[in-house]
Protein backbone atom coordinates (compact mmCIF):
# COMPACT_ATOMS: atom_id res chain seq x y z
CA UNK A 1 0.00 0.00 0.00
CA UNK A 2 1.62 3.40 -0.86
CA UNK A 3 1.61 6.20 1.46
CA UNK A 4 1.16 9.59 0.83
CA UNK A 5 4.62 12.16 1.08
CA UNK A 6 4.93 15.26 2.37
CA UNK A 7 4.13 18.12 -0.17
CA UNK A 8 4.33 22.06 -0.07
CA UNK A 9 0.67 21.95 -0.97
CA UNK A 10 -0.17 20.64 2.68
CA UNK A 11 1.18 23.92 4.32
CA UNK A 12 -1.70 26.34 5.41
CA UNK A 13 0.65 29.18 6.73
CA UNK A 14 0.45 28.42 10.09
CA UNK A 15 3.94 27.49 11.35
CA UNK A 16 3.09 25.17 14.55
CA UNK A 17 0.82 23.61 12.42
CA UNK A 18 2.73 22.93 9.26
CA UNK A 19 6.10 21.75 11.52
CA UNK A 20 3.79 19.37 12.82
CA UNK A 21 1.92 18.13 9.73
CA UNK A 22 5.48 17.65 8.33
CA UNK A 23 7.11 15.88 10.96
CA UNK A 24 3.90 13.47 10.85
CA UNK A 25 4.66 12.66 7.38
CA UNK A 26 8.23 12.10 8.45
CA UNK A 27 6.86 9.30 11.12
CA UNK A 28 4.57 7.69 8.14
CA UNK A 29 7.64 7.35 6.05
CA UNK A 30 9.86 5.69 8.69
CA UNK A 31 7.26 3.17 9.38
CA UNK A 32 6.57 2.48 5.93
CA UNK A 33 10.32 1.54 5.26
CA UNK A 34 11.12 -0.28 8.33
CA UNK A 35 11.14 -4.16 7.91
CA UNK A 36 9.80 -7.01 10.68
CA UNK A 37 13.22 -8.70 9.73
CA UNK A 38 15.37 -6.33 11.00
CA UNK A 39 15.79 -7.05 14.91
CA UNK A 40 13.70 -5.96 17.05
CA UNK A 41 11.43 -5.18 13.98
CA UNK A 42 8.14 -5.88 15.38
CA UNK A 43 8.89 -3.96 18.73
CA UNK A 44 10.05 -1.02 16.89
CA UNK A 45 7.04 -1.01 14.93
CA UNK A 46 4.80 -0.99 17.90
CA UNK A 47 6.98 1.63 19.36
CA UNK A 48 6.96 3.90 16.56
CA UNK A 49 3.16 3.45 15.91
CA UNK A 50 2.88 4.48 19.55
CA UNK A 51 4.81 7.47 19.09
CA UNK A 52 2.61 8.28 16.00
CA UNK A 53 -0.07 8.23 17.80
CA UNK A 54 1.12 10.11 20.87
CA UNK A 55 2.54 13.03 18.35
CA UNK A 56 -0.70 13.19 16.72
CA UNK A 57 -2.91 13.51 19.75
CA UNK A 58 -0.19 16.23 20.89
CA UNK A 59 -0.76 18.23 17.48
CA UNK A 60 -4.42 17.65 17.37
CA UNK A 61 -4.44 19.37 21.07
CA UNK A 62 -2.03 22.35 19.76
CA UNK A 63 -4.31 22.85 16.76
CA UNK A 64 -7.87 23.12 18.55
CA UNK A 65 -5.83 25.73 20.45
CA UNK A 66 -5.10 27.75 17.65
CA UNK A 67 -8.78 27.26 16.61
CA UNK A 68 -9.57 28.77 20.00
CA UNK A 69 -7.56 31.10 19.62
CA UNK A 70 -8.60 32.79 16.91
CA UNK A 71 -11.73 31.94 17.51
CA UNK A 72 -12.19 30.10 14.43
CA UNK A 73 -16.32 28.91 14.16
CA UNK A 74 -15.63 25.59 12.55
CA UNK A 75 -14.23 24.58 16.05
CA UNK A 76 -16.46 21.82 17.12
CA UNK A 77 -17.19 20.47 14.05
CA UNK A 78 -13.49 20.25 13.86
CA UNK A 79 -12.53 18.45 16.79
CA UNK A 80 -15.57 15.89 16.55
CA UNK A 81 -13.21 15.14 13.33
CA UNK A 82 -10.67 14.71 15.37
CA UNK A 83 -12.17 12.98 18.34
CA UNK A 84 -13.73 10.13 15.95
CA UNK A 85 -10.06 9.55 14.65
CA UNK A 86 -8.60 9.14 18.12
CA UNK A 87 -11.89 7.41 19.67
CA UNK A 88 -12.89 5.27 16.65
CA UNK A 89 -10.20 5.17 13.14
CA UNK A 90 -7.26 4.42 15.28
CA UNK A 91 -9.17 1.95 17.98
CA UNK A 92 -10.15 0.11 15.61
CA UNK A 93 -6.84 0.33 13.04
CA UNK A 94 -4.85 -0.65 15.83
CA UNK A 95 -6.76 -3.51 16.57
CA UNK A 96 -6.38 -5.38 13.68
CA UNK A 97 -2.62 -4.39 14.10
CA UNK A 98 -2.28 -6.68 17.37
CA UNK A 99 -4.70 -8.84 15.68
CA UNK A 100 -1.60 -9.60 13.40
CA UNK A 101 1.02 -9.25 15.93
CA UNK A 102 2.48 -5.89 14.02
CA UNK A 103 2.76 -7.78 10.51
CA UNK A 104 4.81 -5.64 7.91
CA UNK A 105 1.56 -6.05 5.59
CA UNK A 106 -0.99 -4.78 8.61
CA UNK A 107 1.91 -1.74 9.43
CA UNK A 108 1.81 -0.94 5.91
CA UNK A 109 -1.97 -0.95 5.74
CA UNK A 110 -2.45 1.58 8.92
CA UNK A 111 -0.11 4.10 7.56
CA UNK A 112 -1.55 4.29 4.43
CA UNK A 113 -5.14 4.64 5.62
CA UNK A 114 -3.77 7.46 8.18
CA UNK A 115 -1.70 9.45 5.97
CA UNK A 116 -4.69 9.15 3.60
CA UNK A 117 -6.84 10.17 6.22
CA UNK A 118 -4.45 13.01 7.77
CA UNK A 119 -3.65 14.40 3.71
CA UNK A 120 -7.34 14.46 2.99
CA UNK A 121 -7.90 16.24 6.67
CA UNK A 122 -5.31 18.76 5.85
CA UNK A 123 -6.85 19.61 2.17
CA UNK A 124 -10.32 20.15 3.37
CA UNK A 125 -10.27 21.13 6.72
CA UNK A 126 -7.38 22.57 7.85
CA UNK A 127 -7.04 24.63 5.27
CA UNK A 128 -10.56 25.94 5.96
CA UNK A 129 -9.08 26.95 9.10
CA UNK A 130 -7.32 30.00 7.43
CA UNK A 131 -10.12 30.72 5.22
CA UNK A 132 -10.04 28.54 2.17
CA UNK A 133 -13.41 26.87 2.42
CA UNK A 134 -14.24 26.30 -0.82
CA UNK A 135 -11.88 23.01 -0.22
CA UNK A 136 -14.11 21.99 2.89
CA UNK A 137 -16.29 19.27 1.95
CA UNK A 138 -19.87 19.87 1.18
CA UNK A 139 -21.65 16.42 2.08
CA UNK A 140 -22.07 15.77 5.75
CA UNK A 141 -22.47 11.49 6.31
CA UNK A 142 -21.84 12.07 10.20
CA UNK A 143 -25.33 11.68 11.28
CA UNK A 144 -25.68 8.85 9.12
CA UNK A 145 -22.78 6.77 10.33
CA UNK A 146 -24.18 5.24 13.32
CA UNK A 147 -27.07 3.99 11.33
CA UNK A 148 -24.70 2.39 8.54
CA UNK A 149 -22.51 0.66 10.60
CA UNK A 150 -25.12 -1.31 12.54
CA UNK A 151 -26.39 -2.13 9.39
CA UNK A 152 -22.96 -3.22 8.19
CA UNK A 153 -22.19 -5.27 11.48
CA UNK A 154 -25.25 -6.40 11.07
CA UNK A 155 -24.58 -7.87 7.54
CA UNK A 156 -20.93 -8.93 8.19
CA UNK A 157 -22.71 -11.58 11.10
CA UNK A 158 -25.37 -12.69 8.55
CA UNK A 159 -22.86 -13.46 5.99
CA UNK A 160 -19.60 -13.75 7.54
CA UNK A 161 -20.39 -14.70 10.93
CA UNK A 162 -18.20 -11.87 11.76
CA UNK A 163 -18.64 -8.37 13.41
CA UNK A 164 -17.28 -5.00 11.36
CA UNK A 165 -15.95 -2.25 13.42
CA UNK A 166 -15.61 1.31 11.77
CA UNK A 167 -11.70 2.02 10.65
CA UNK A 168 -12.29 5.31 8.52
CA UNK A 169 -15.20 7.40 7.87
CA UNK A 170 -13.57 9.00 5.31
CA UNK A 171 -11.97 6.01 2.86
CA UNK A 172 -10.48 7.57 -0.02
CA UNK A 173 -9.92 4.48 -2.43
CA UNK A 174 -6.75 3.21 -0.92
CA UNK A 175 -5.66 -0.78 -1.51
CA UNK A 176 -6.91 -3.44 0.87
CA UNK A 177 -4.98 -6.00 0.23
CA UNK A 178 -6.16 -8.40 -2.88
CA UNK A 179 -9.89 -7.77 -2.97
CA UNK A 180 -13.06 -8.37 -5.11
CA UNK A 181 -15.47 -5.36 -5.88
CA UNK A 182 -18.74 -4.78 -7.51
CA UNK A 183 -21.76 -2.10 -8.09
CA UNK A 184 -25.40 -2.00 -8.38
CA UNK A 185 -27.81 0.43 -8.54
CA UNK A 186 -31.37 0.90 -6.70
CA UNK A 187 -34.09 2.90 -7.09
CA UNK A 188 -35.94 4.28 -4.41
CA UNK A 189 -39.85 4.73 -3.46
CA UNK A 190 -38.83 8.47 -2.88
CA UNK A 191 -37.15 8.95 -6.35
CA UNK A 192 -33.08 8.23 -5.60
CA UNK A 193 -30.86 6.04 -7.93
CA UNK A 194 -28.64 4.91 -5.55
CA UNK A 195 -25.25 3.07 -6.26
CA UNK A 196 -23.79 1.16 -3.88
CA UNK A 197 -19.63 0.09 -4.50
CA UNK A 198 -18.66 -2.73 -2.83
CA UNK A 199 -15.31 -4.20 -1.73
CA UNK A 200 -14.36 -7.59 0.64
CA UNK A 201 -10.84 -8.63 0.81
CA UNK A 202 -10.10 -11.86 0.03
CA UNK A 203 -9.30 -13.47 3.33
CA UNK A 204 -12.88 -12.28 4.25
CA UNK A 205 -14.75 -13.24 0.98
CA UNK A 206 -12.77 -16.91 1.70
CA UNK A 207 -14.25 -16.99 5.13
CA UNK A 208 -17.91 -16.59 3.14
CA UNK A 209 -16.95 -19.25 0.92
CA UNK A 210 -15.94 -22.15 3.64
CA UNK A 211 -19.58 -20.74 4.81
CA UNK A 212 -21.69 -21.09 2.01
CA UNK A 213 -19.47 -24.38 0.86
CA UNK A 214 -19.79 -26.01 4.40
CA UNK A 215 -15.64 -26.17 4.07
CA UNK A 216 -13.79 -25.90 7.16
CA UNK A 217 -11.00 -23.73 5.15
CA UNK A 218 -11.43 -22.02 2.18
CA UNK A 219 -8.34 -21.70 -0.21
CA UNK A 220 -8.41 -19.18 -3.35
CA UNK A 221 -8.34 -21.78 -5.78
CA UNK A 222 -12.16 -22.37 -4.47
CA UNK A 223 -13.20 -18.99 -5.37
CA UNK A 224 -15.62 -19.19 -8.74
CA UNK A 225 -17.51 -16.28 -9.99
CA UNK A 226 -20.98 -17.86 -8.89
CA UNK A 227 -20.04 -18.11 -5.29
CA UNK A 228 -18.49 -14.43 -5.27
CA UNK A 229 -22.24 -13.19 -7.19
CA UNK A 230 -23.82 -15.07 -4.29
CA UNK A 231 -21.79 -13.45 -1.29
CA UNK A 232 -21.66 -10.24 -2.99
CA UNK A 233 -25.84 -10.39 -3.40
CA UNK A 234 -26.40 -11.33 0.46
CA UNK A 235 -24.64 -8.22 0.86
CA UNK A 236 -26.37 -5.96 -0.73
CA UNK A 237 -29.81 -7.49 -0.12
CA UNK A 238 -28.63 -6.49 3.63
CA UNK A 239 -26.96 -3.29 2.86
CA UNK A 240 -29.87 -2.45 0.77
CA UNK A 241 -32.20 -2.00 3.99
CA UNK A 242 -31.16 1.26 4.41
CA UNK A 243 -33.52 2.51 1.27
CA UNK A 244 -36.76 1.84 0.67
CA UNK A 245 -36.10 -0.11 -2.07
CA UNK A 246 -38.81 -0.25 -5.18
CA UNK A 247 -36.79 -1.15 -8.17
CA UNK A 248 -33.49 -3.94 -8.09
CA UNK A 249 -31.30 -3.36 -11.13
CA UNK A 250 -30.11 -6.49 -12.32
CA UNK A 251 -26.76 -7.88 -10.96
CA UNK A 252 -25.15 -10.28 -12.64
CA UNK A 253 -21.18 -10.73 -13.65
CA UNK A 254 -20.98 -7.68 -15.45
CA UNK A 255 -21.64 -5.81 -11.83
CA UNK A 256 -18.29 -7.14 -10.60
CA UNK A 257 -15.37 -4.98 -11.27
CA UNK A 258 -11.14 -5.81 -10.93
CA UNK A 259 -9.55 -3.25 -8.75
CA UNK A 260 -8.73 -0.80 -11.51
CA UNK A 261 -12.60 -0.96 -12.36
CA UNK A 262 -13.41 0.06 -8.89
CA UNK A 263 -10.73 2.77 -8.59
CA UNK A 264 -12.28 4.66 -11.83
CA UNK A 265 -15.62 4.14 -10.72
CA UNK A 266 -14.54 5.38 -7.11
CA UNK A 267 -13.12 8.73 -8.16
CA UNK A 268 -16.43 9.72 -9.78
CA UNK A 269 -17.43 10.34 -6.24
CA UNK A 270 -18.88 8.51 -3.30
CA UNK A 271 -20.23 11.03 -0.76
CA UNK A 272 -20.27 8.24 1.61
CA UNK A 273 -17.26 6.15 1.61
CA UNK A 274 -16.44 4.04 4.66
CA UNK A 275 -13.79 0.90 5.27
CA UNK A 276 -15.03 -1.42 8.02
CA UNK A 277 -12.51 -4.30 9.89
CA UNK A 278 -13.25 -7.48 10.65
CA UNK A 279 -11.23 -10.48 12.51
CA UNK A 280 -10.93 -11.55 8.97
CA UNK A 281 -10.54 -8.65 6.61
CA UNK A 282 -11.56 -5.23 5.60
CA UNK A 283 -14.94 -4.28 3.98
CA UNK A 284 -15.49 -1.32 2.05
CA UNK A 285 -18.61 0.74 1.72
CA UNK A 286 -19.69 3.52 -0.52
CA UNK A 287 -22.97 4.75 -2.00
CA UNK A 288 -24.05 7.88 -3.70
CA UNK A 289 -27.43 8.80 -4.83
CA UNK A 290 -29.22 10.71 -7.19
CA UNK A 291 -32.74 12.45 -7.77
CA UNK A 292 -33.98 10.84 -11.01
CA UNK A 293 -37.96 11.24 -12.84
CA UNK A 294 -40.17 8.67 -11.90
CA UNK A 295 -40.60 7.83 -15.87
CA UNK A 296 -36.94 7.56 -16.47
CA UNK A 297 -36.64 5.27 -13.76
CA UNK A 298 -39.04 2.86 -15.33
CA UNK A 299 -38.17 3.86 -18.78
CA UNK A 300 -34.60 1.84 -17.89
CA UNK A 301 -36.67 -1.05 -17.13
CA UNK A 302 -38.02 -1.54 -20.22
Amino acid sequence: METIVWDEKFNIGVEVVDKAHEKLFRIFKKLMEGSPEEKNGRHTYKEGIKYLETYAMSHFSEEEAYMRSIRYNGYAQHKRLHDNFRDKTLVSLKRDLELSNYSETAVQRFVGIVSNWVAEHIMREDQAIVGKAGNRRNYDISAQIPLISKIVNRTMLEVFQVEANLASANYKGQNIGEGYYCHRYYDTESGLRVQFLLGVEEPLLLRGVSLLKGMQTARKEDITEELVLQIFEQLLQNVSKLFRVETEHEFGKENLLAREGFRTNFMKGYPCSLLFNTKSGYFIFSYRSRRVKKQRAESAQA
